[in-house]
């Protein structure tokens, strides 16, 4: 009777490992590049479209993310020609001060070669405020990118507000809207979590977020066992009445280094004016 239970222990070990390691290669494997043509209006009159890259949940420090993965994905962005760079947020993962100071470095150093006409902007996630937020931050600055928090900024033709983290209570949406409504360009807003879309005005038309790793693990007939925000928001483009949510898979994991039917992702974004008739 032991042999026959030891066996079917030893099968099923064996069987959980060859998944655990099946998920692991998917998530280290290189994003899918996902792309959007997407018209707004406000648009600038004869600004031409541009093309944004939407990257975020990066997770530096966990099993799925390490220096050299990032810089051959911050090459990959980089030969897709971007005119602006959008960083929405997690890019560390676990909790605590000394994850920040581990990951801080293997960041710079790949971050530091994005290459985009317009920029580079970020916000904040919730697992960089679990760590350590204002070193963080000023790394990202200190490469170049201009990090919002609960503020805008023009940048090219558009109108760009960008939330602190709302998972962790430290978005302010009515004074970054009051921002936004007094920049030129068309509105676009930037957010961690896209949570935040039932609550925004109609200035933002399109909202850009990561957060919830479009499930991370998504199962046949299941689904995601796991849900960190509103279902209709777990990942793609969702269309709402005066609104369309891009929400991208992110590069990195949380908990557990794997993935299942939600491969990391980049969304290379057409944005431009509403064609005239």
């Amino acid at each position: 009777m032991k042999r026959p239970l030891a066996l079917a222990a030893l099968v099923i070990a064996l069987i959980v490992g060859i998944g655990f390691l099946v998920g692991w290669r998917n998530a280290r494997a290189d994003p899918v590049v996902r792309r959007a043509n997407i018209a707004l209006p406000d648009w600038p009159a004869g600004a031409p479209p541009i093309t944004l890259a939407l990257i975020s949940d990066i997770h530096m420090e966990s099993a799925a993310m390490d220096e050299g993965r990032l810089a051959r994905i911050v090459s990959q962005v980089n030969a897709l020609h971007p005119d602006l760079v959008v960083l929405a947020g997690d890019f560390i993962e676990g909790r605590g001060v000394g994850e920040a100071e581990r990951a801080i470095p293997l960041l710079e150093r790949p971050l530091s070669r994005l290459k985009a006409p317009l920029g580079t902007v970020a916000v904040l996630g919730n697992h960089d405020h679990w760590t350590d937020p204002a070193p963080l931050a000023a790394m990202l600055r200190r490469i170049g990118a201009v990090v919002l928090v609960n503020q805008g900024r023009e940048v090219g033709p558009l109108a760009v507000g960008g939330l602190d983290d709302p998972a962790t209570n430290h978005d302010r949406i009515a004074p970054t809207q009051a921002a936004l409504a007094t920049l030129g360009g068309a509105g676009v807003m930037v957010a961690h979590s896209p949570d935040v879309a039932v609550k925004l005005s109609r200035r933002t038309t399109l909202l850009l977020a990561g957060h919830t790793h479009c499930g991370q693990v998504v199962l046949p007939l299941i689904g995601a066992p796991v849900e960190v925000t509103n279902h209709r928001y777990r990942c793609g483009i969702v269309r709402d009445p005066h609104r369309l949510t891009i929400v991208t898979a992110g590069l990195g994991t949380s908990n557990l280094p794997i993935r299942f039917g939600a491969p990391p992702d980049v969304w290379l974004v057409r944005v431009g004016p509403i064609p005239t008739r």
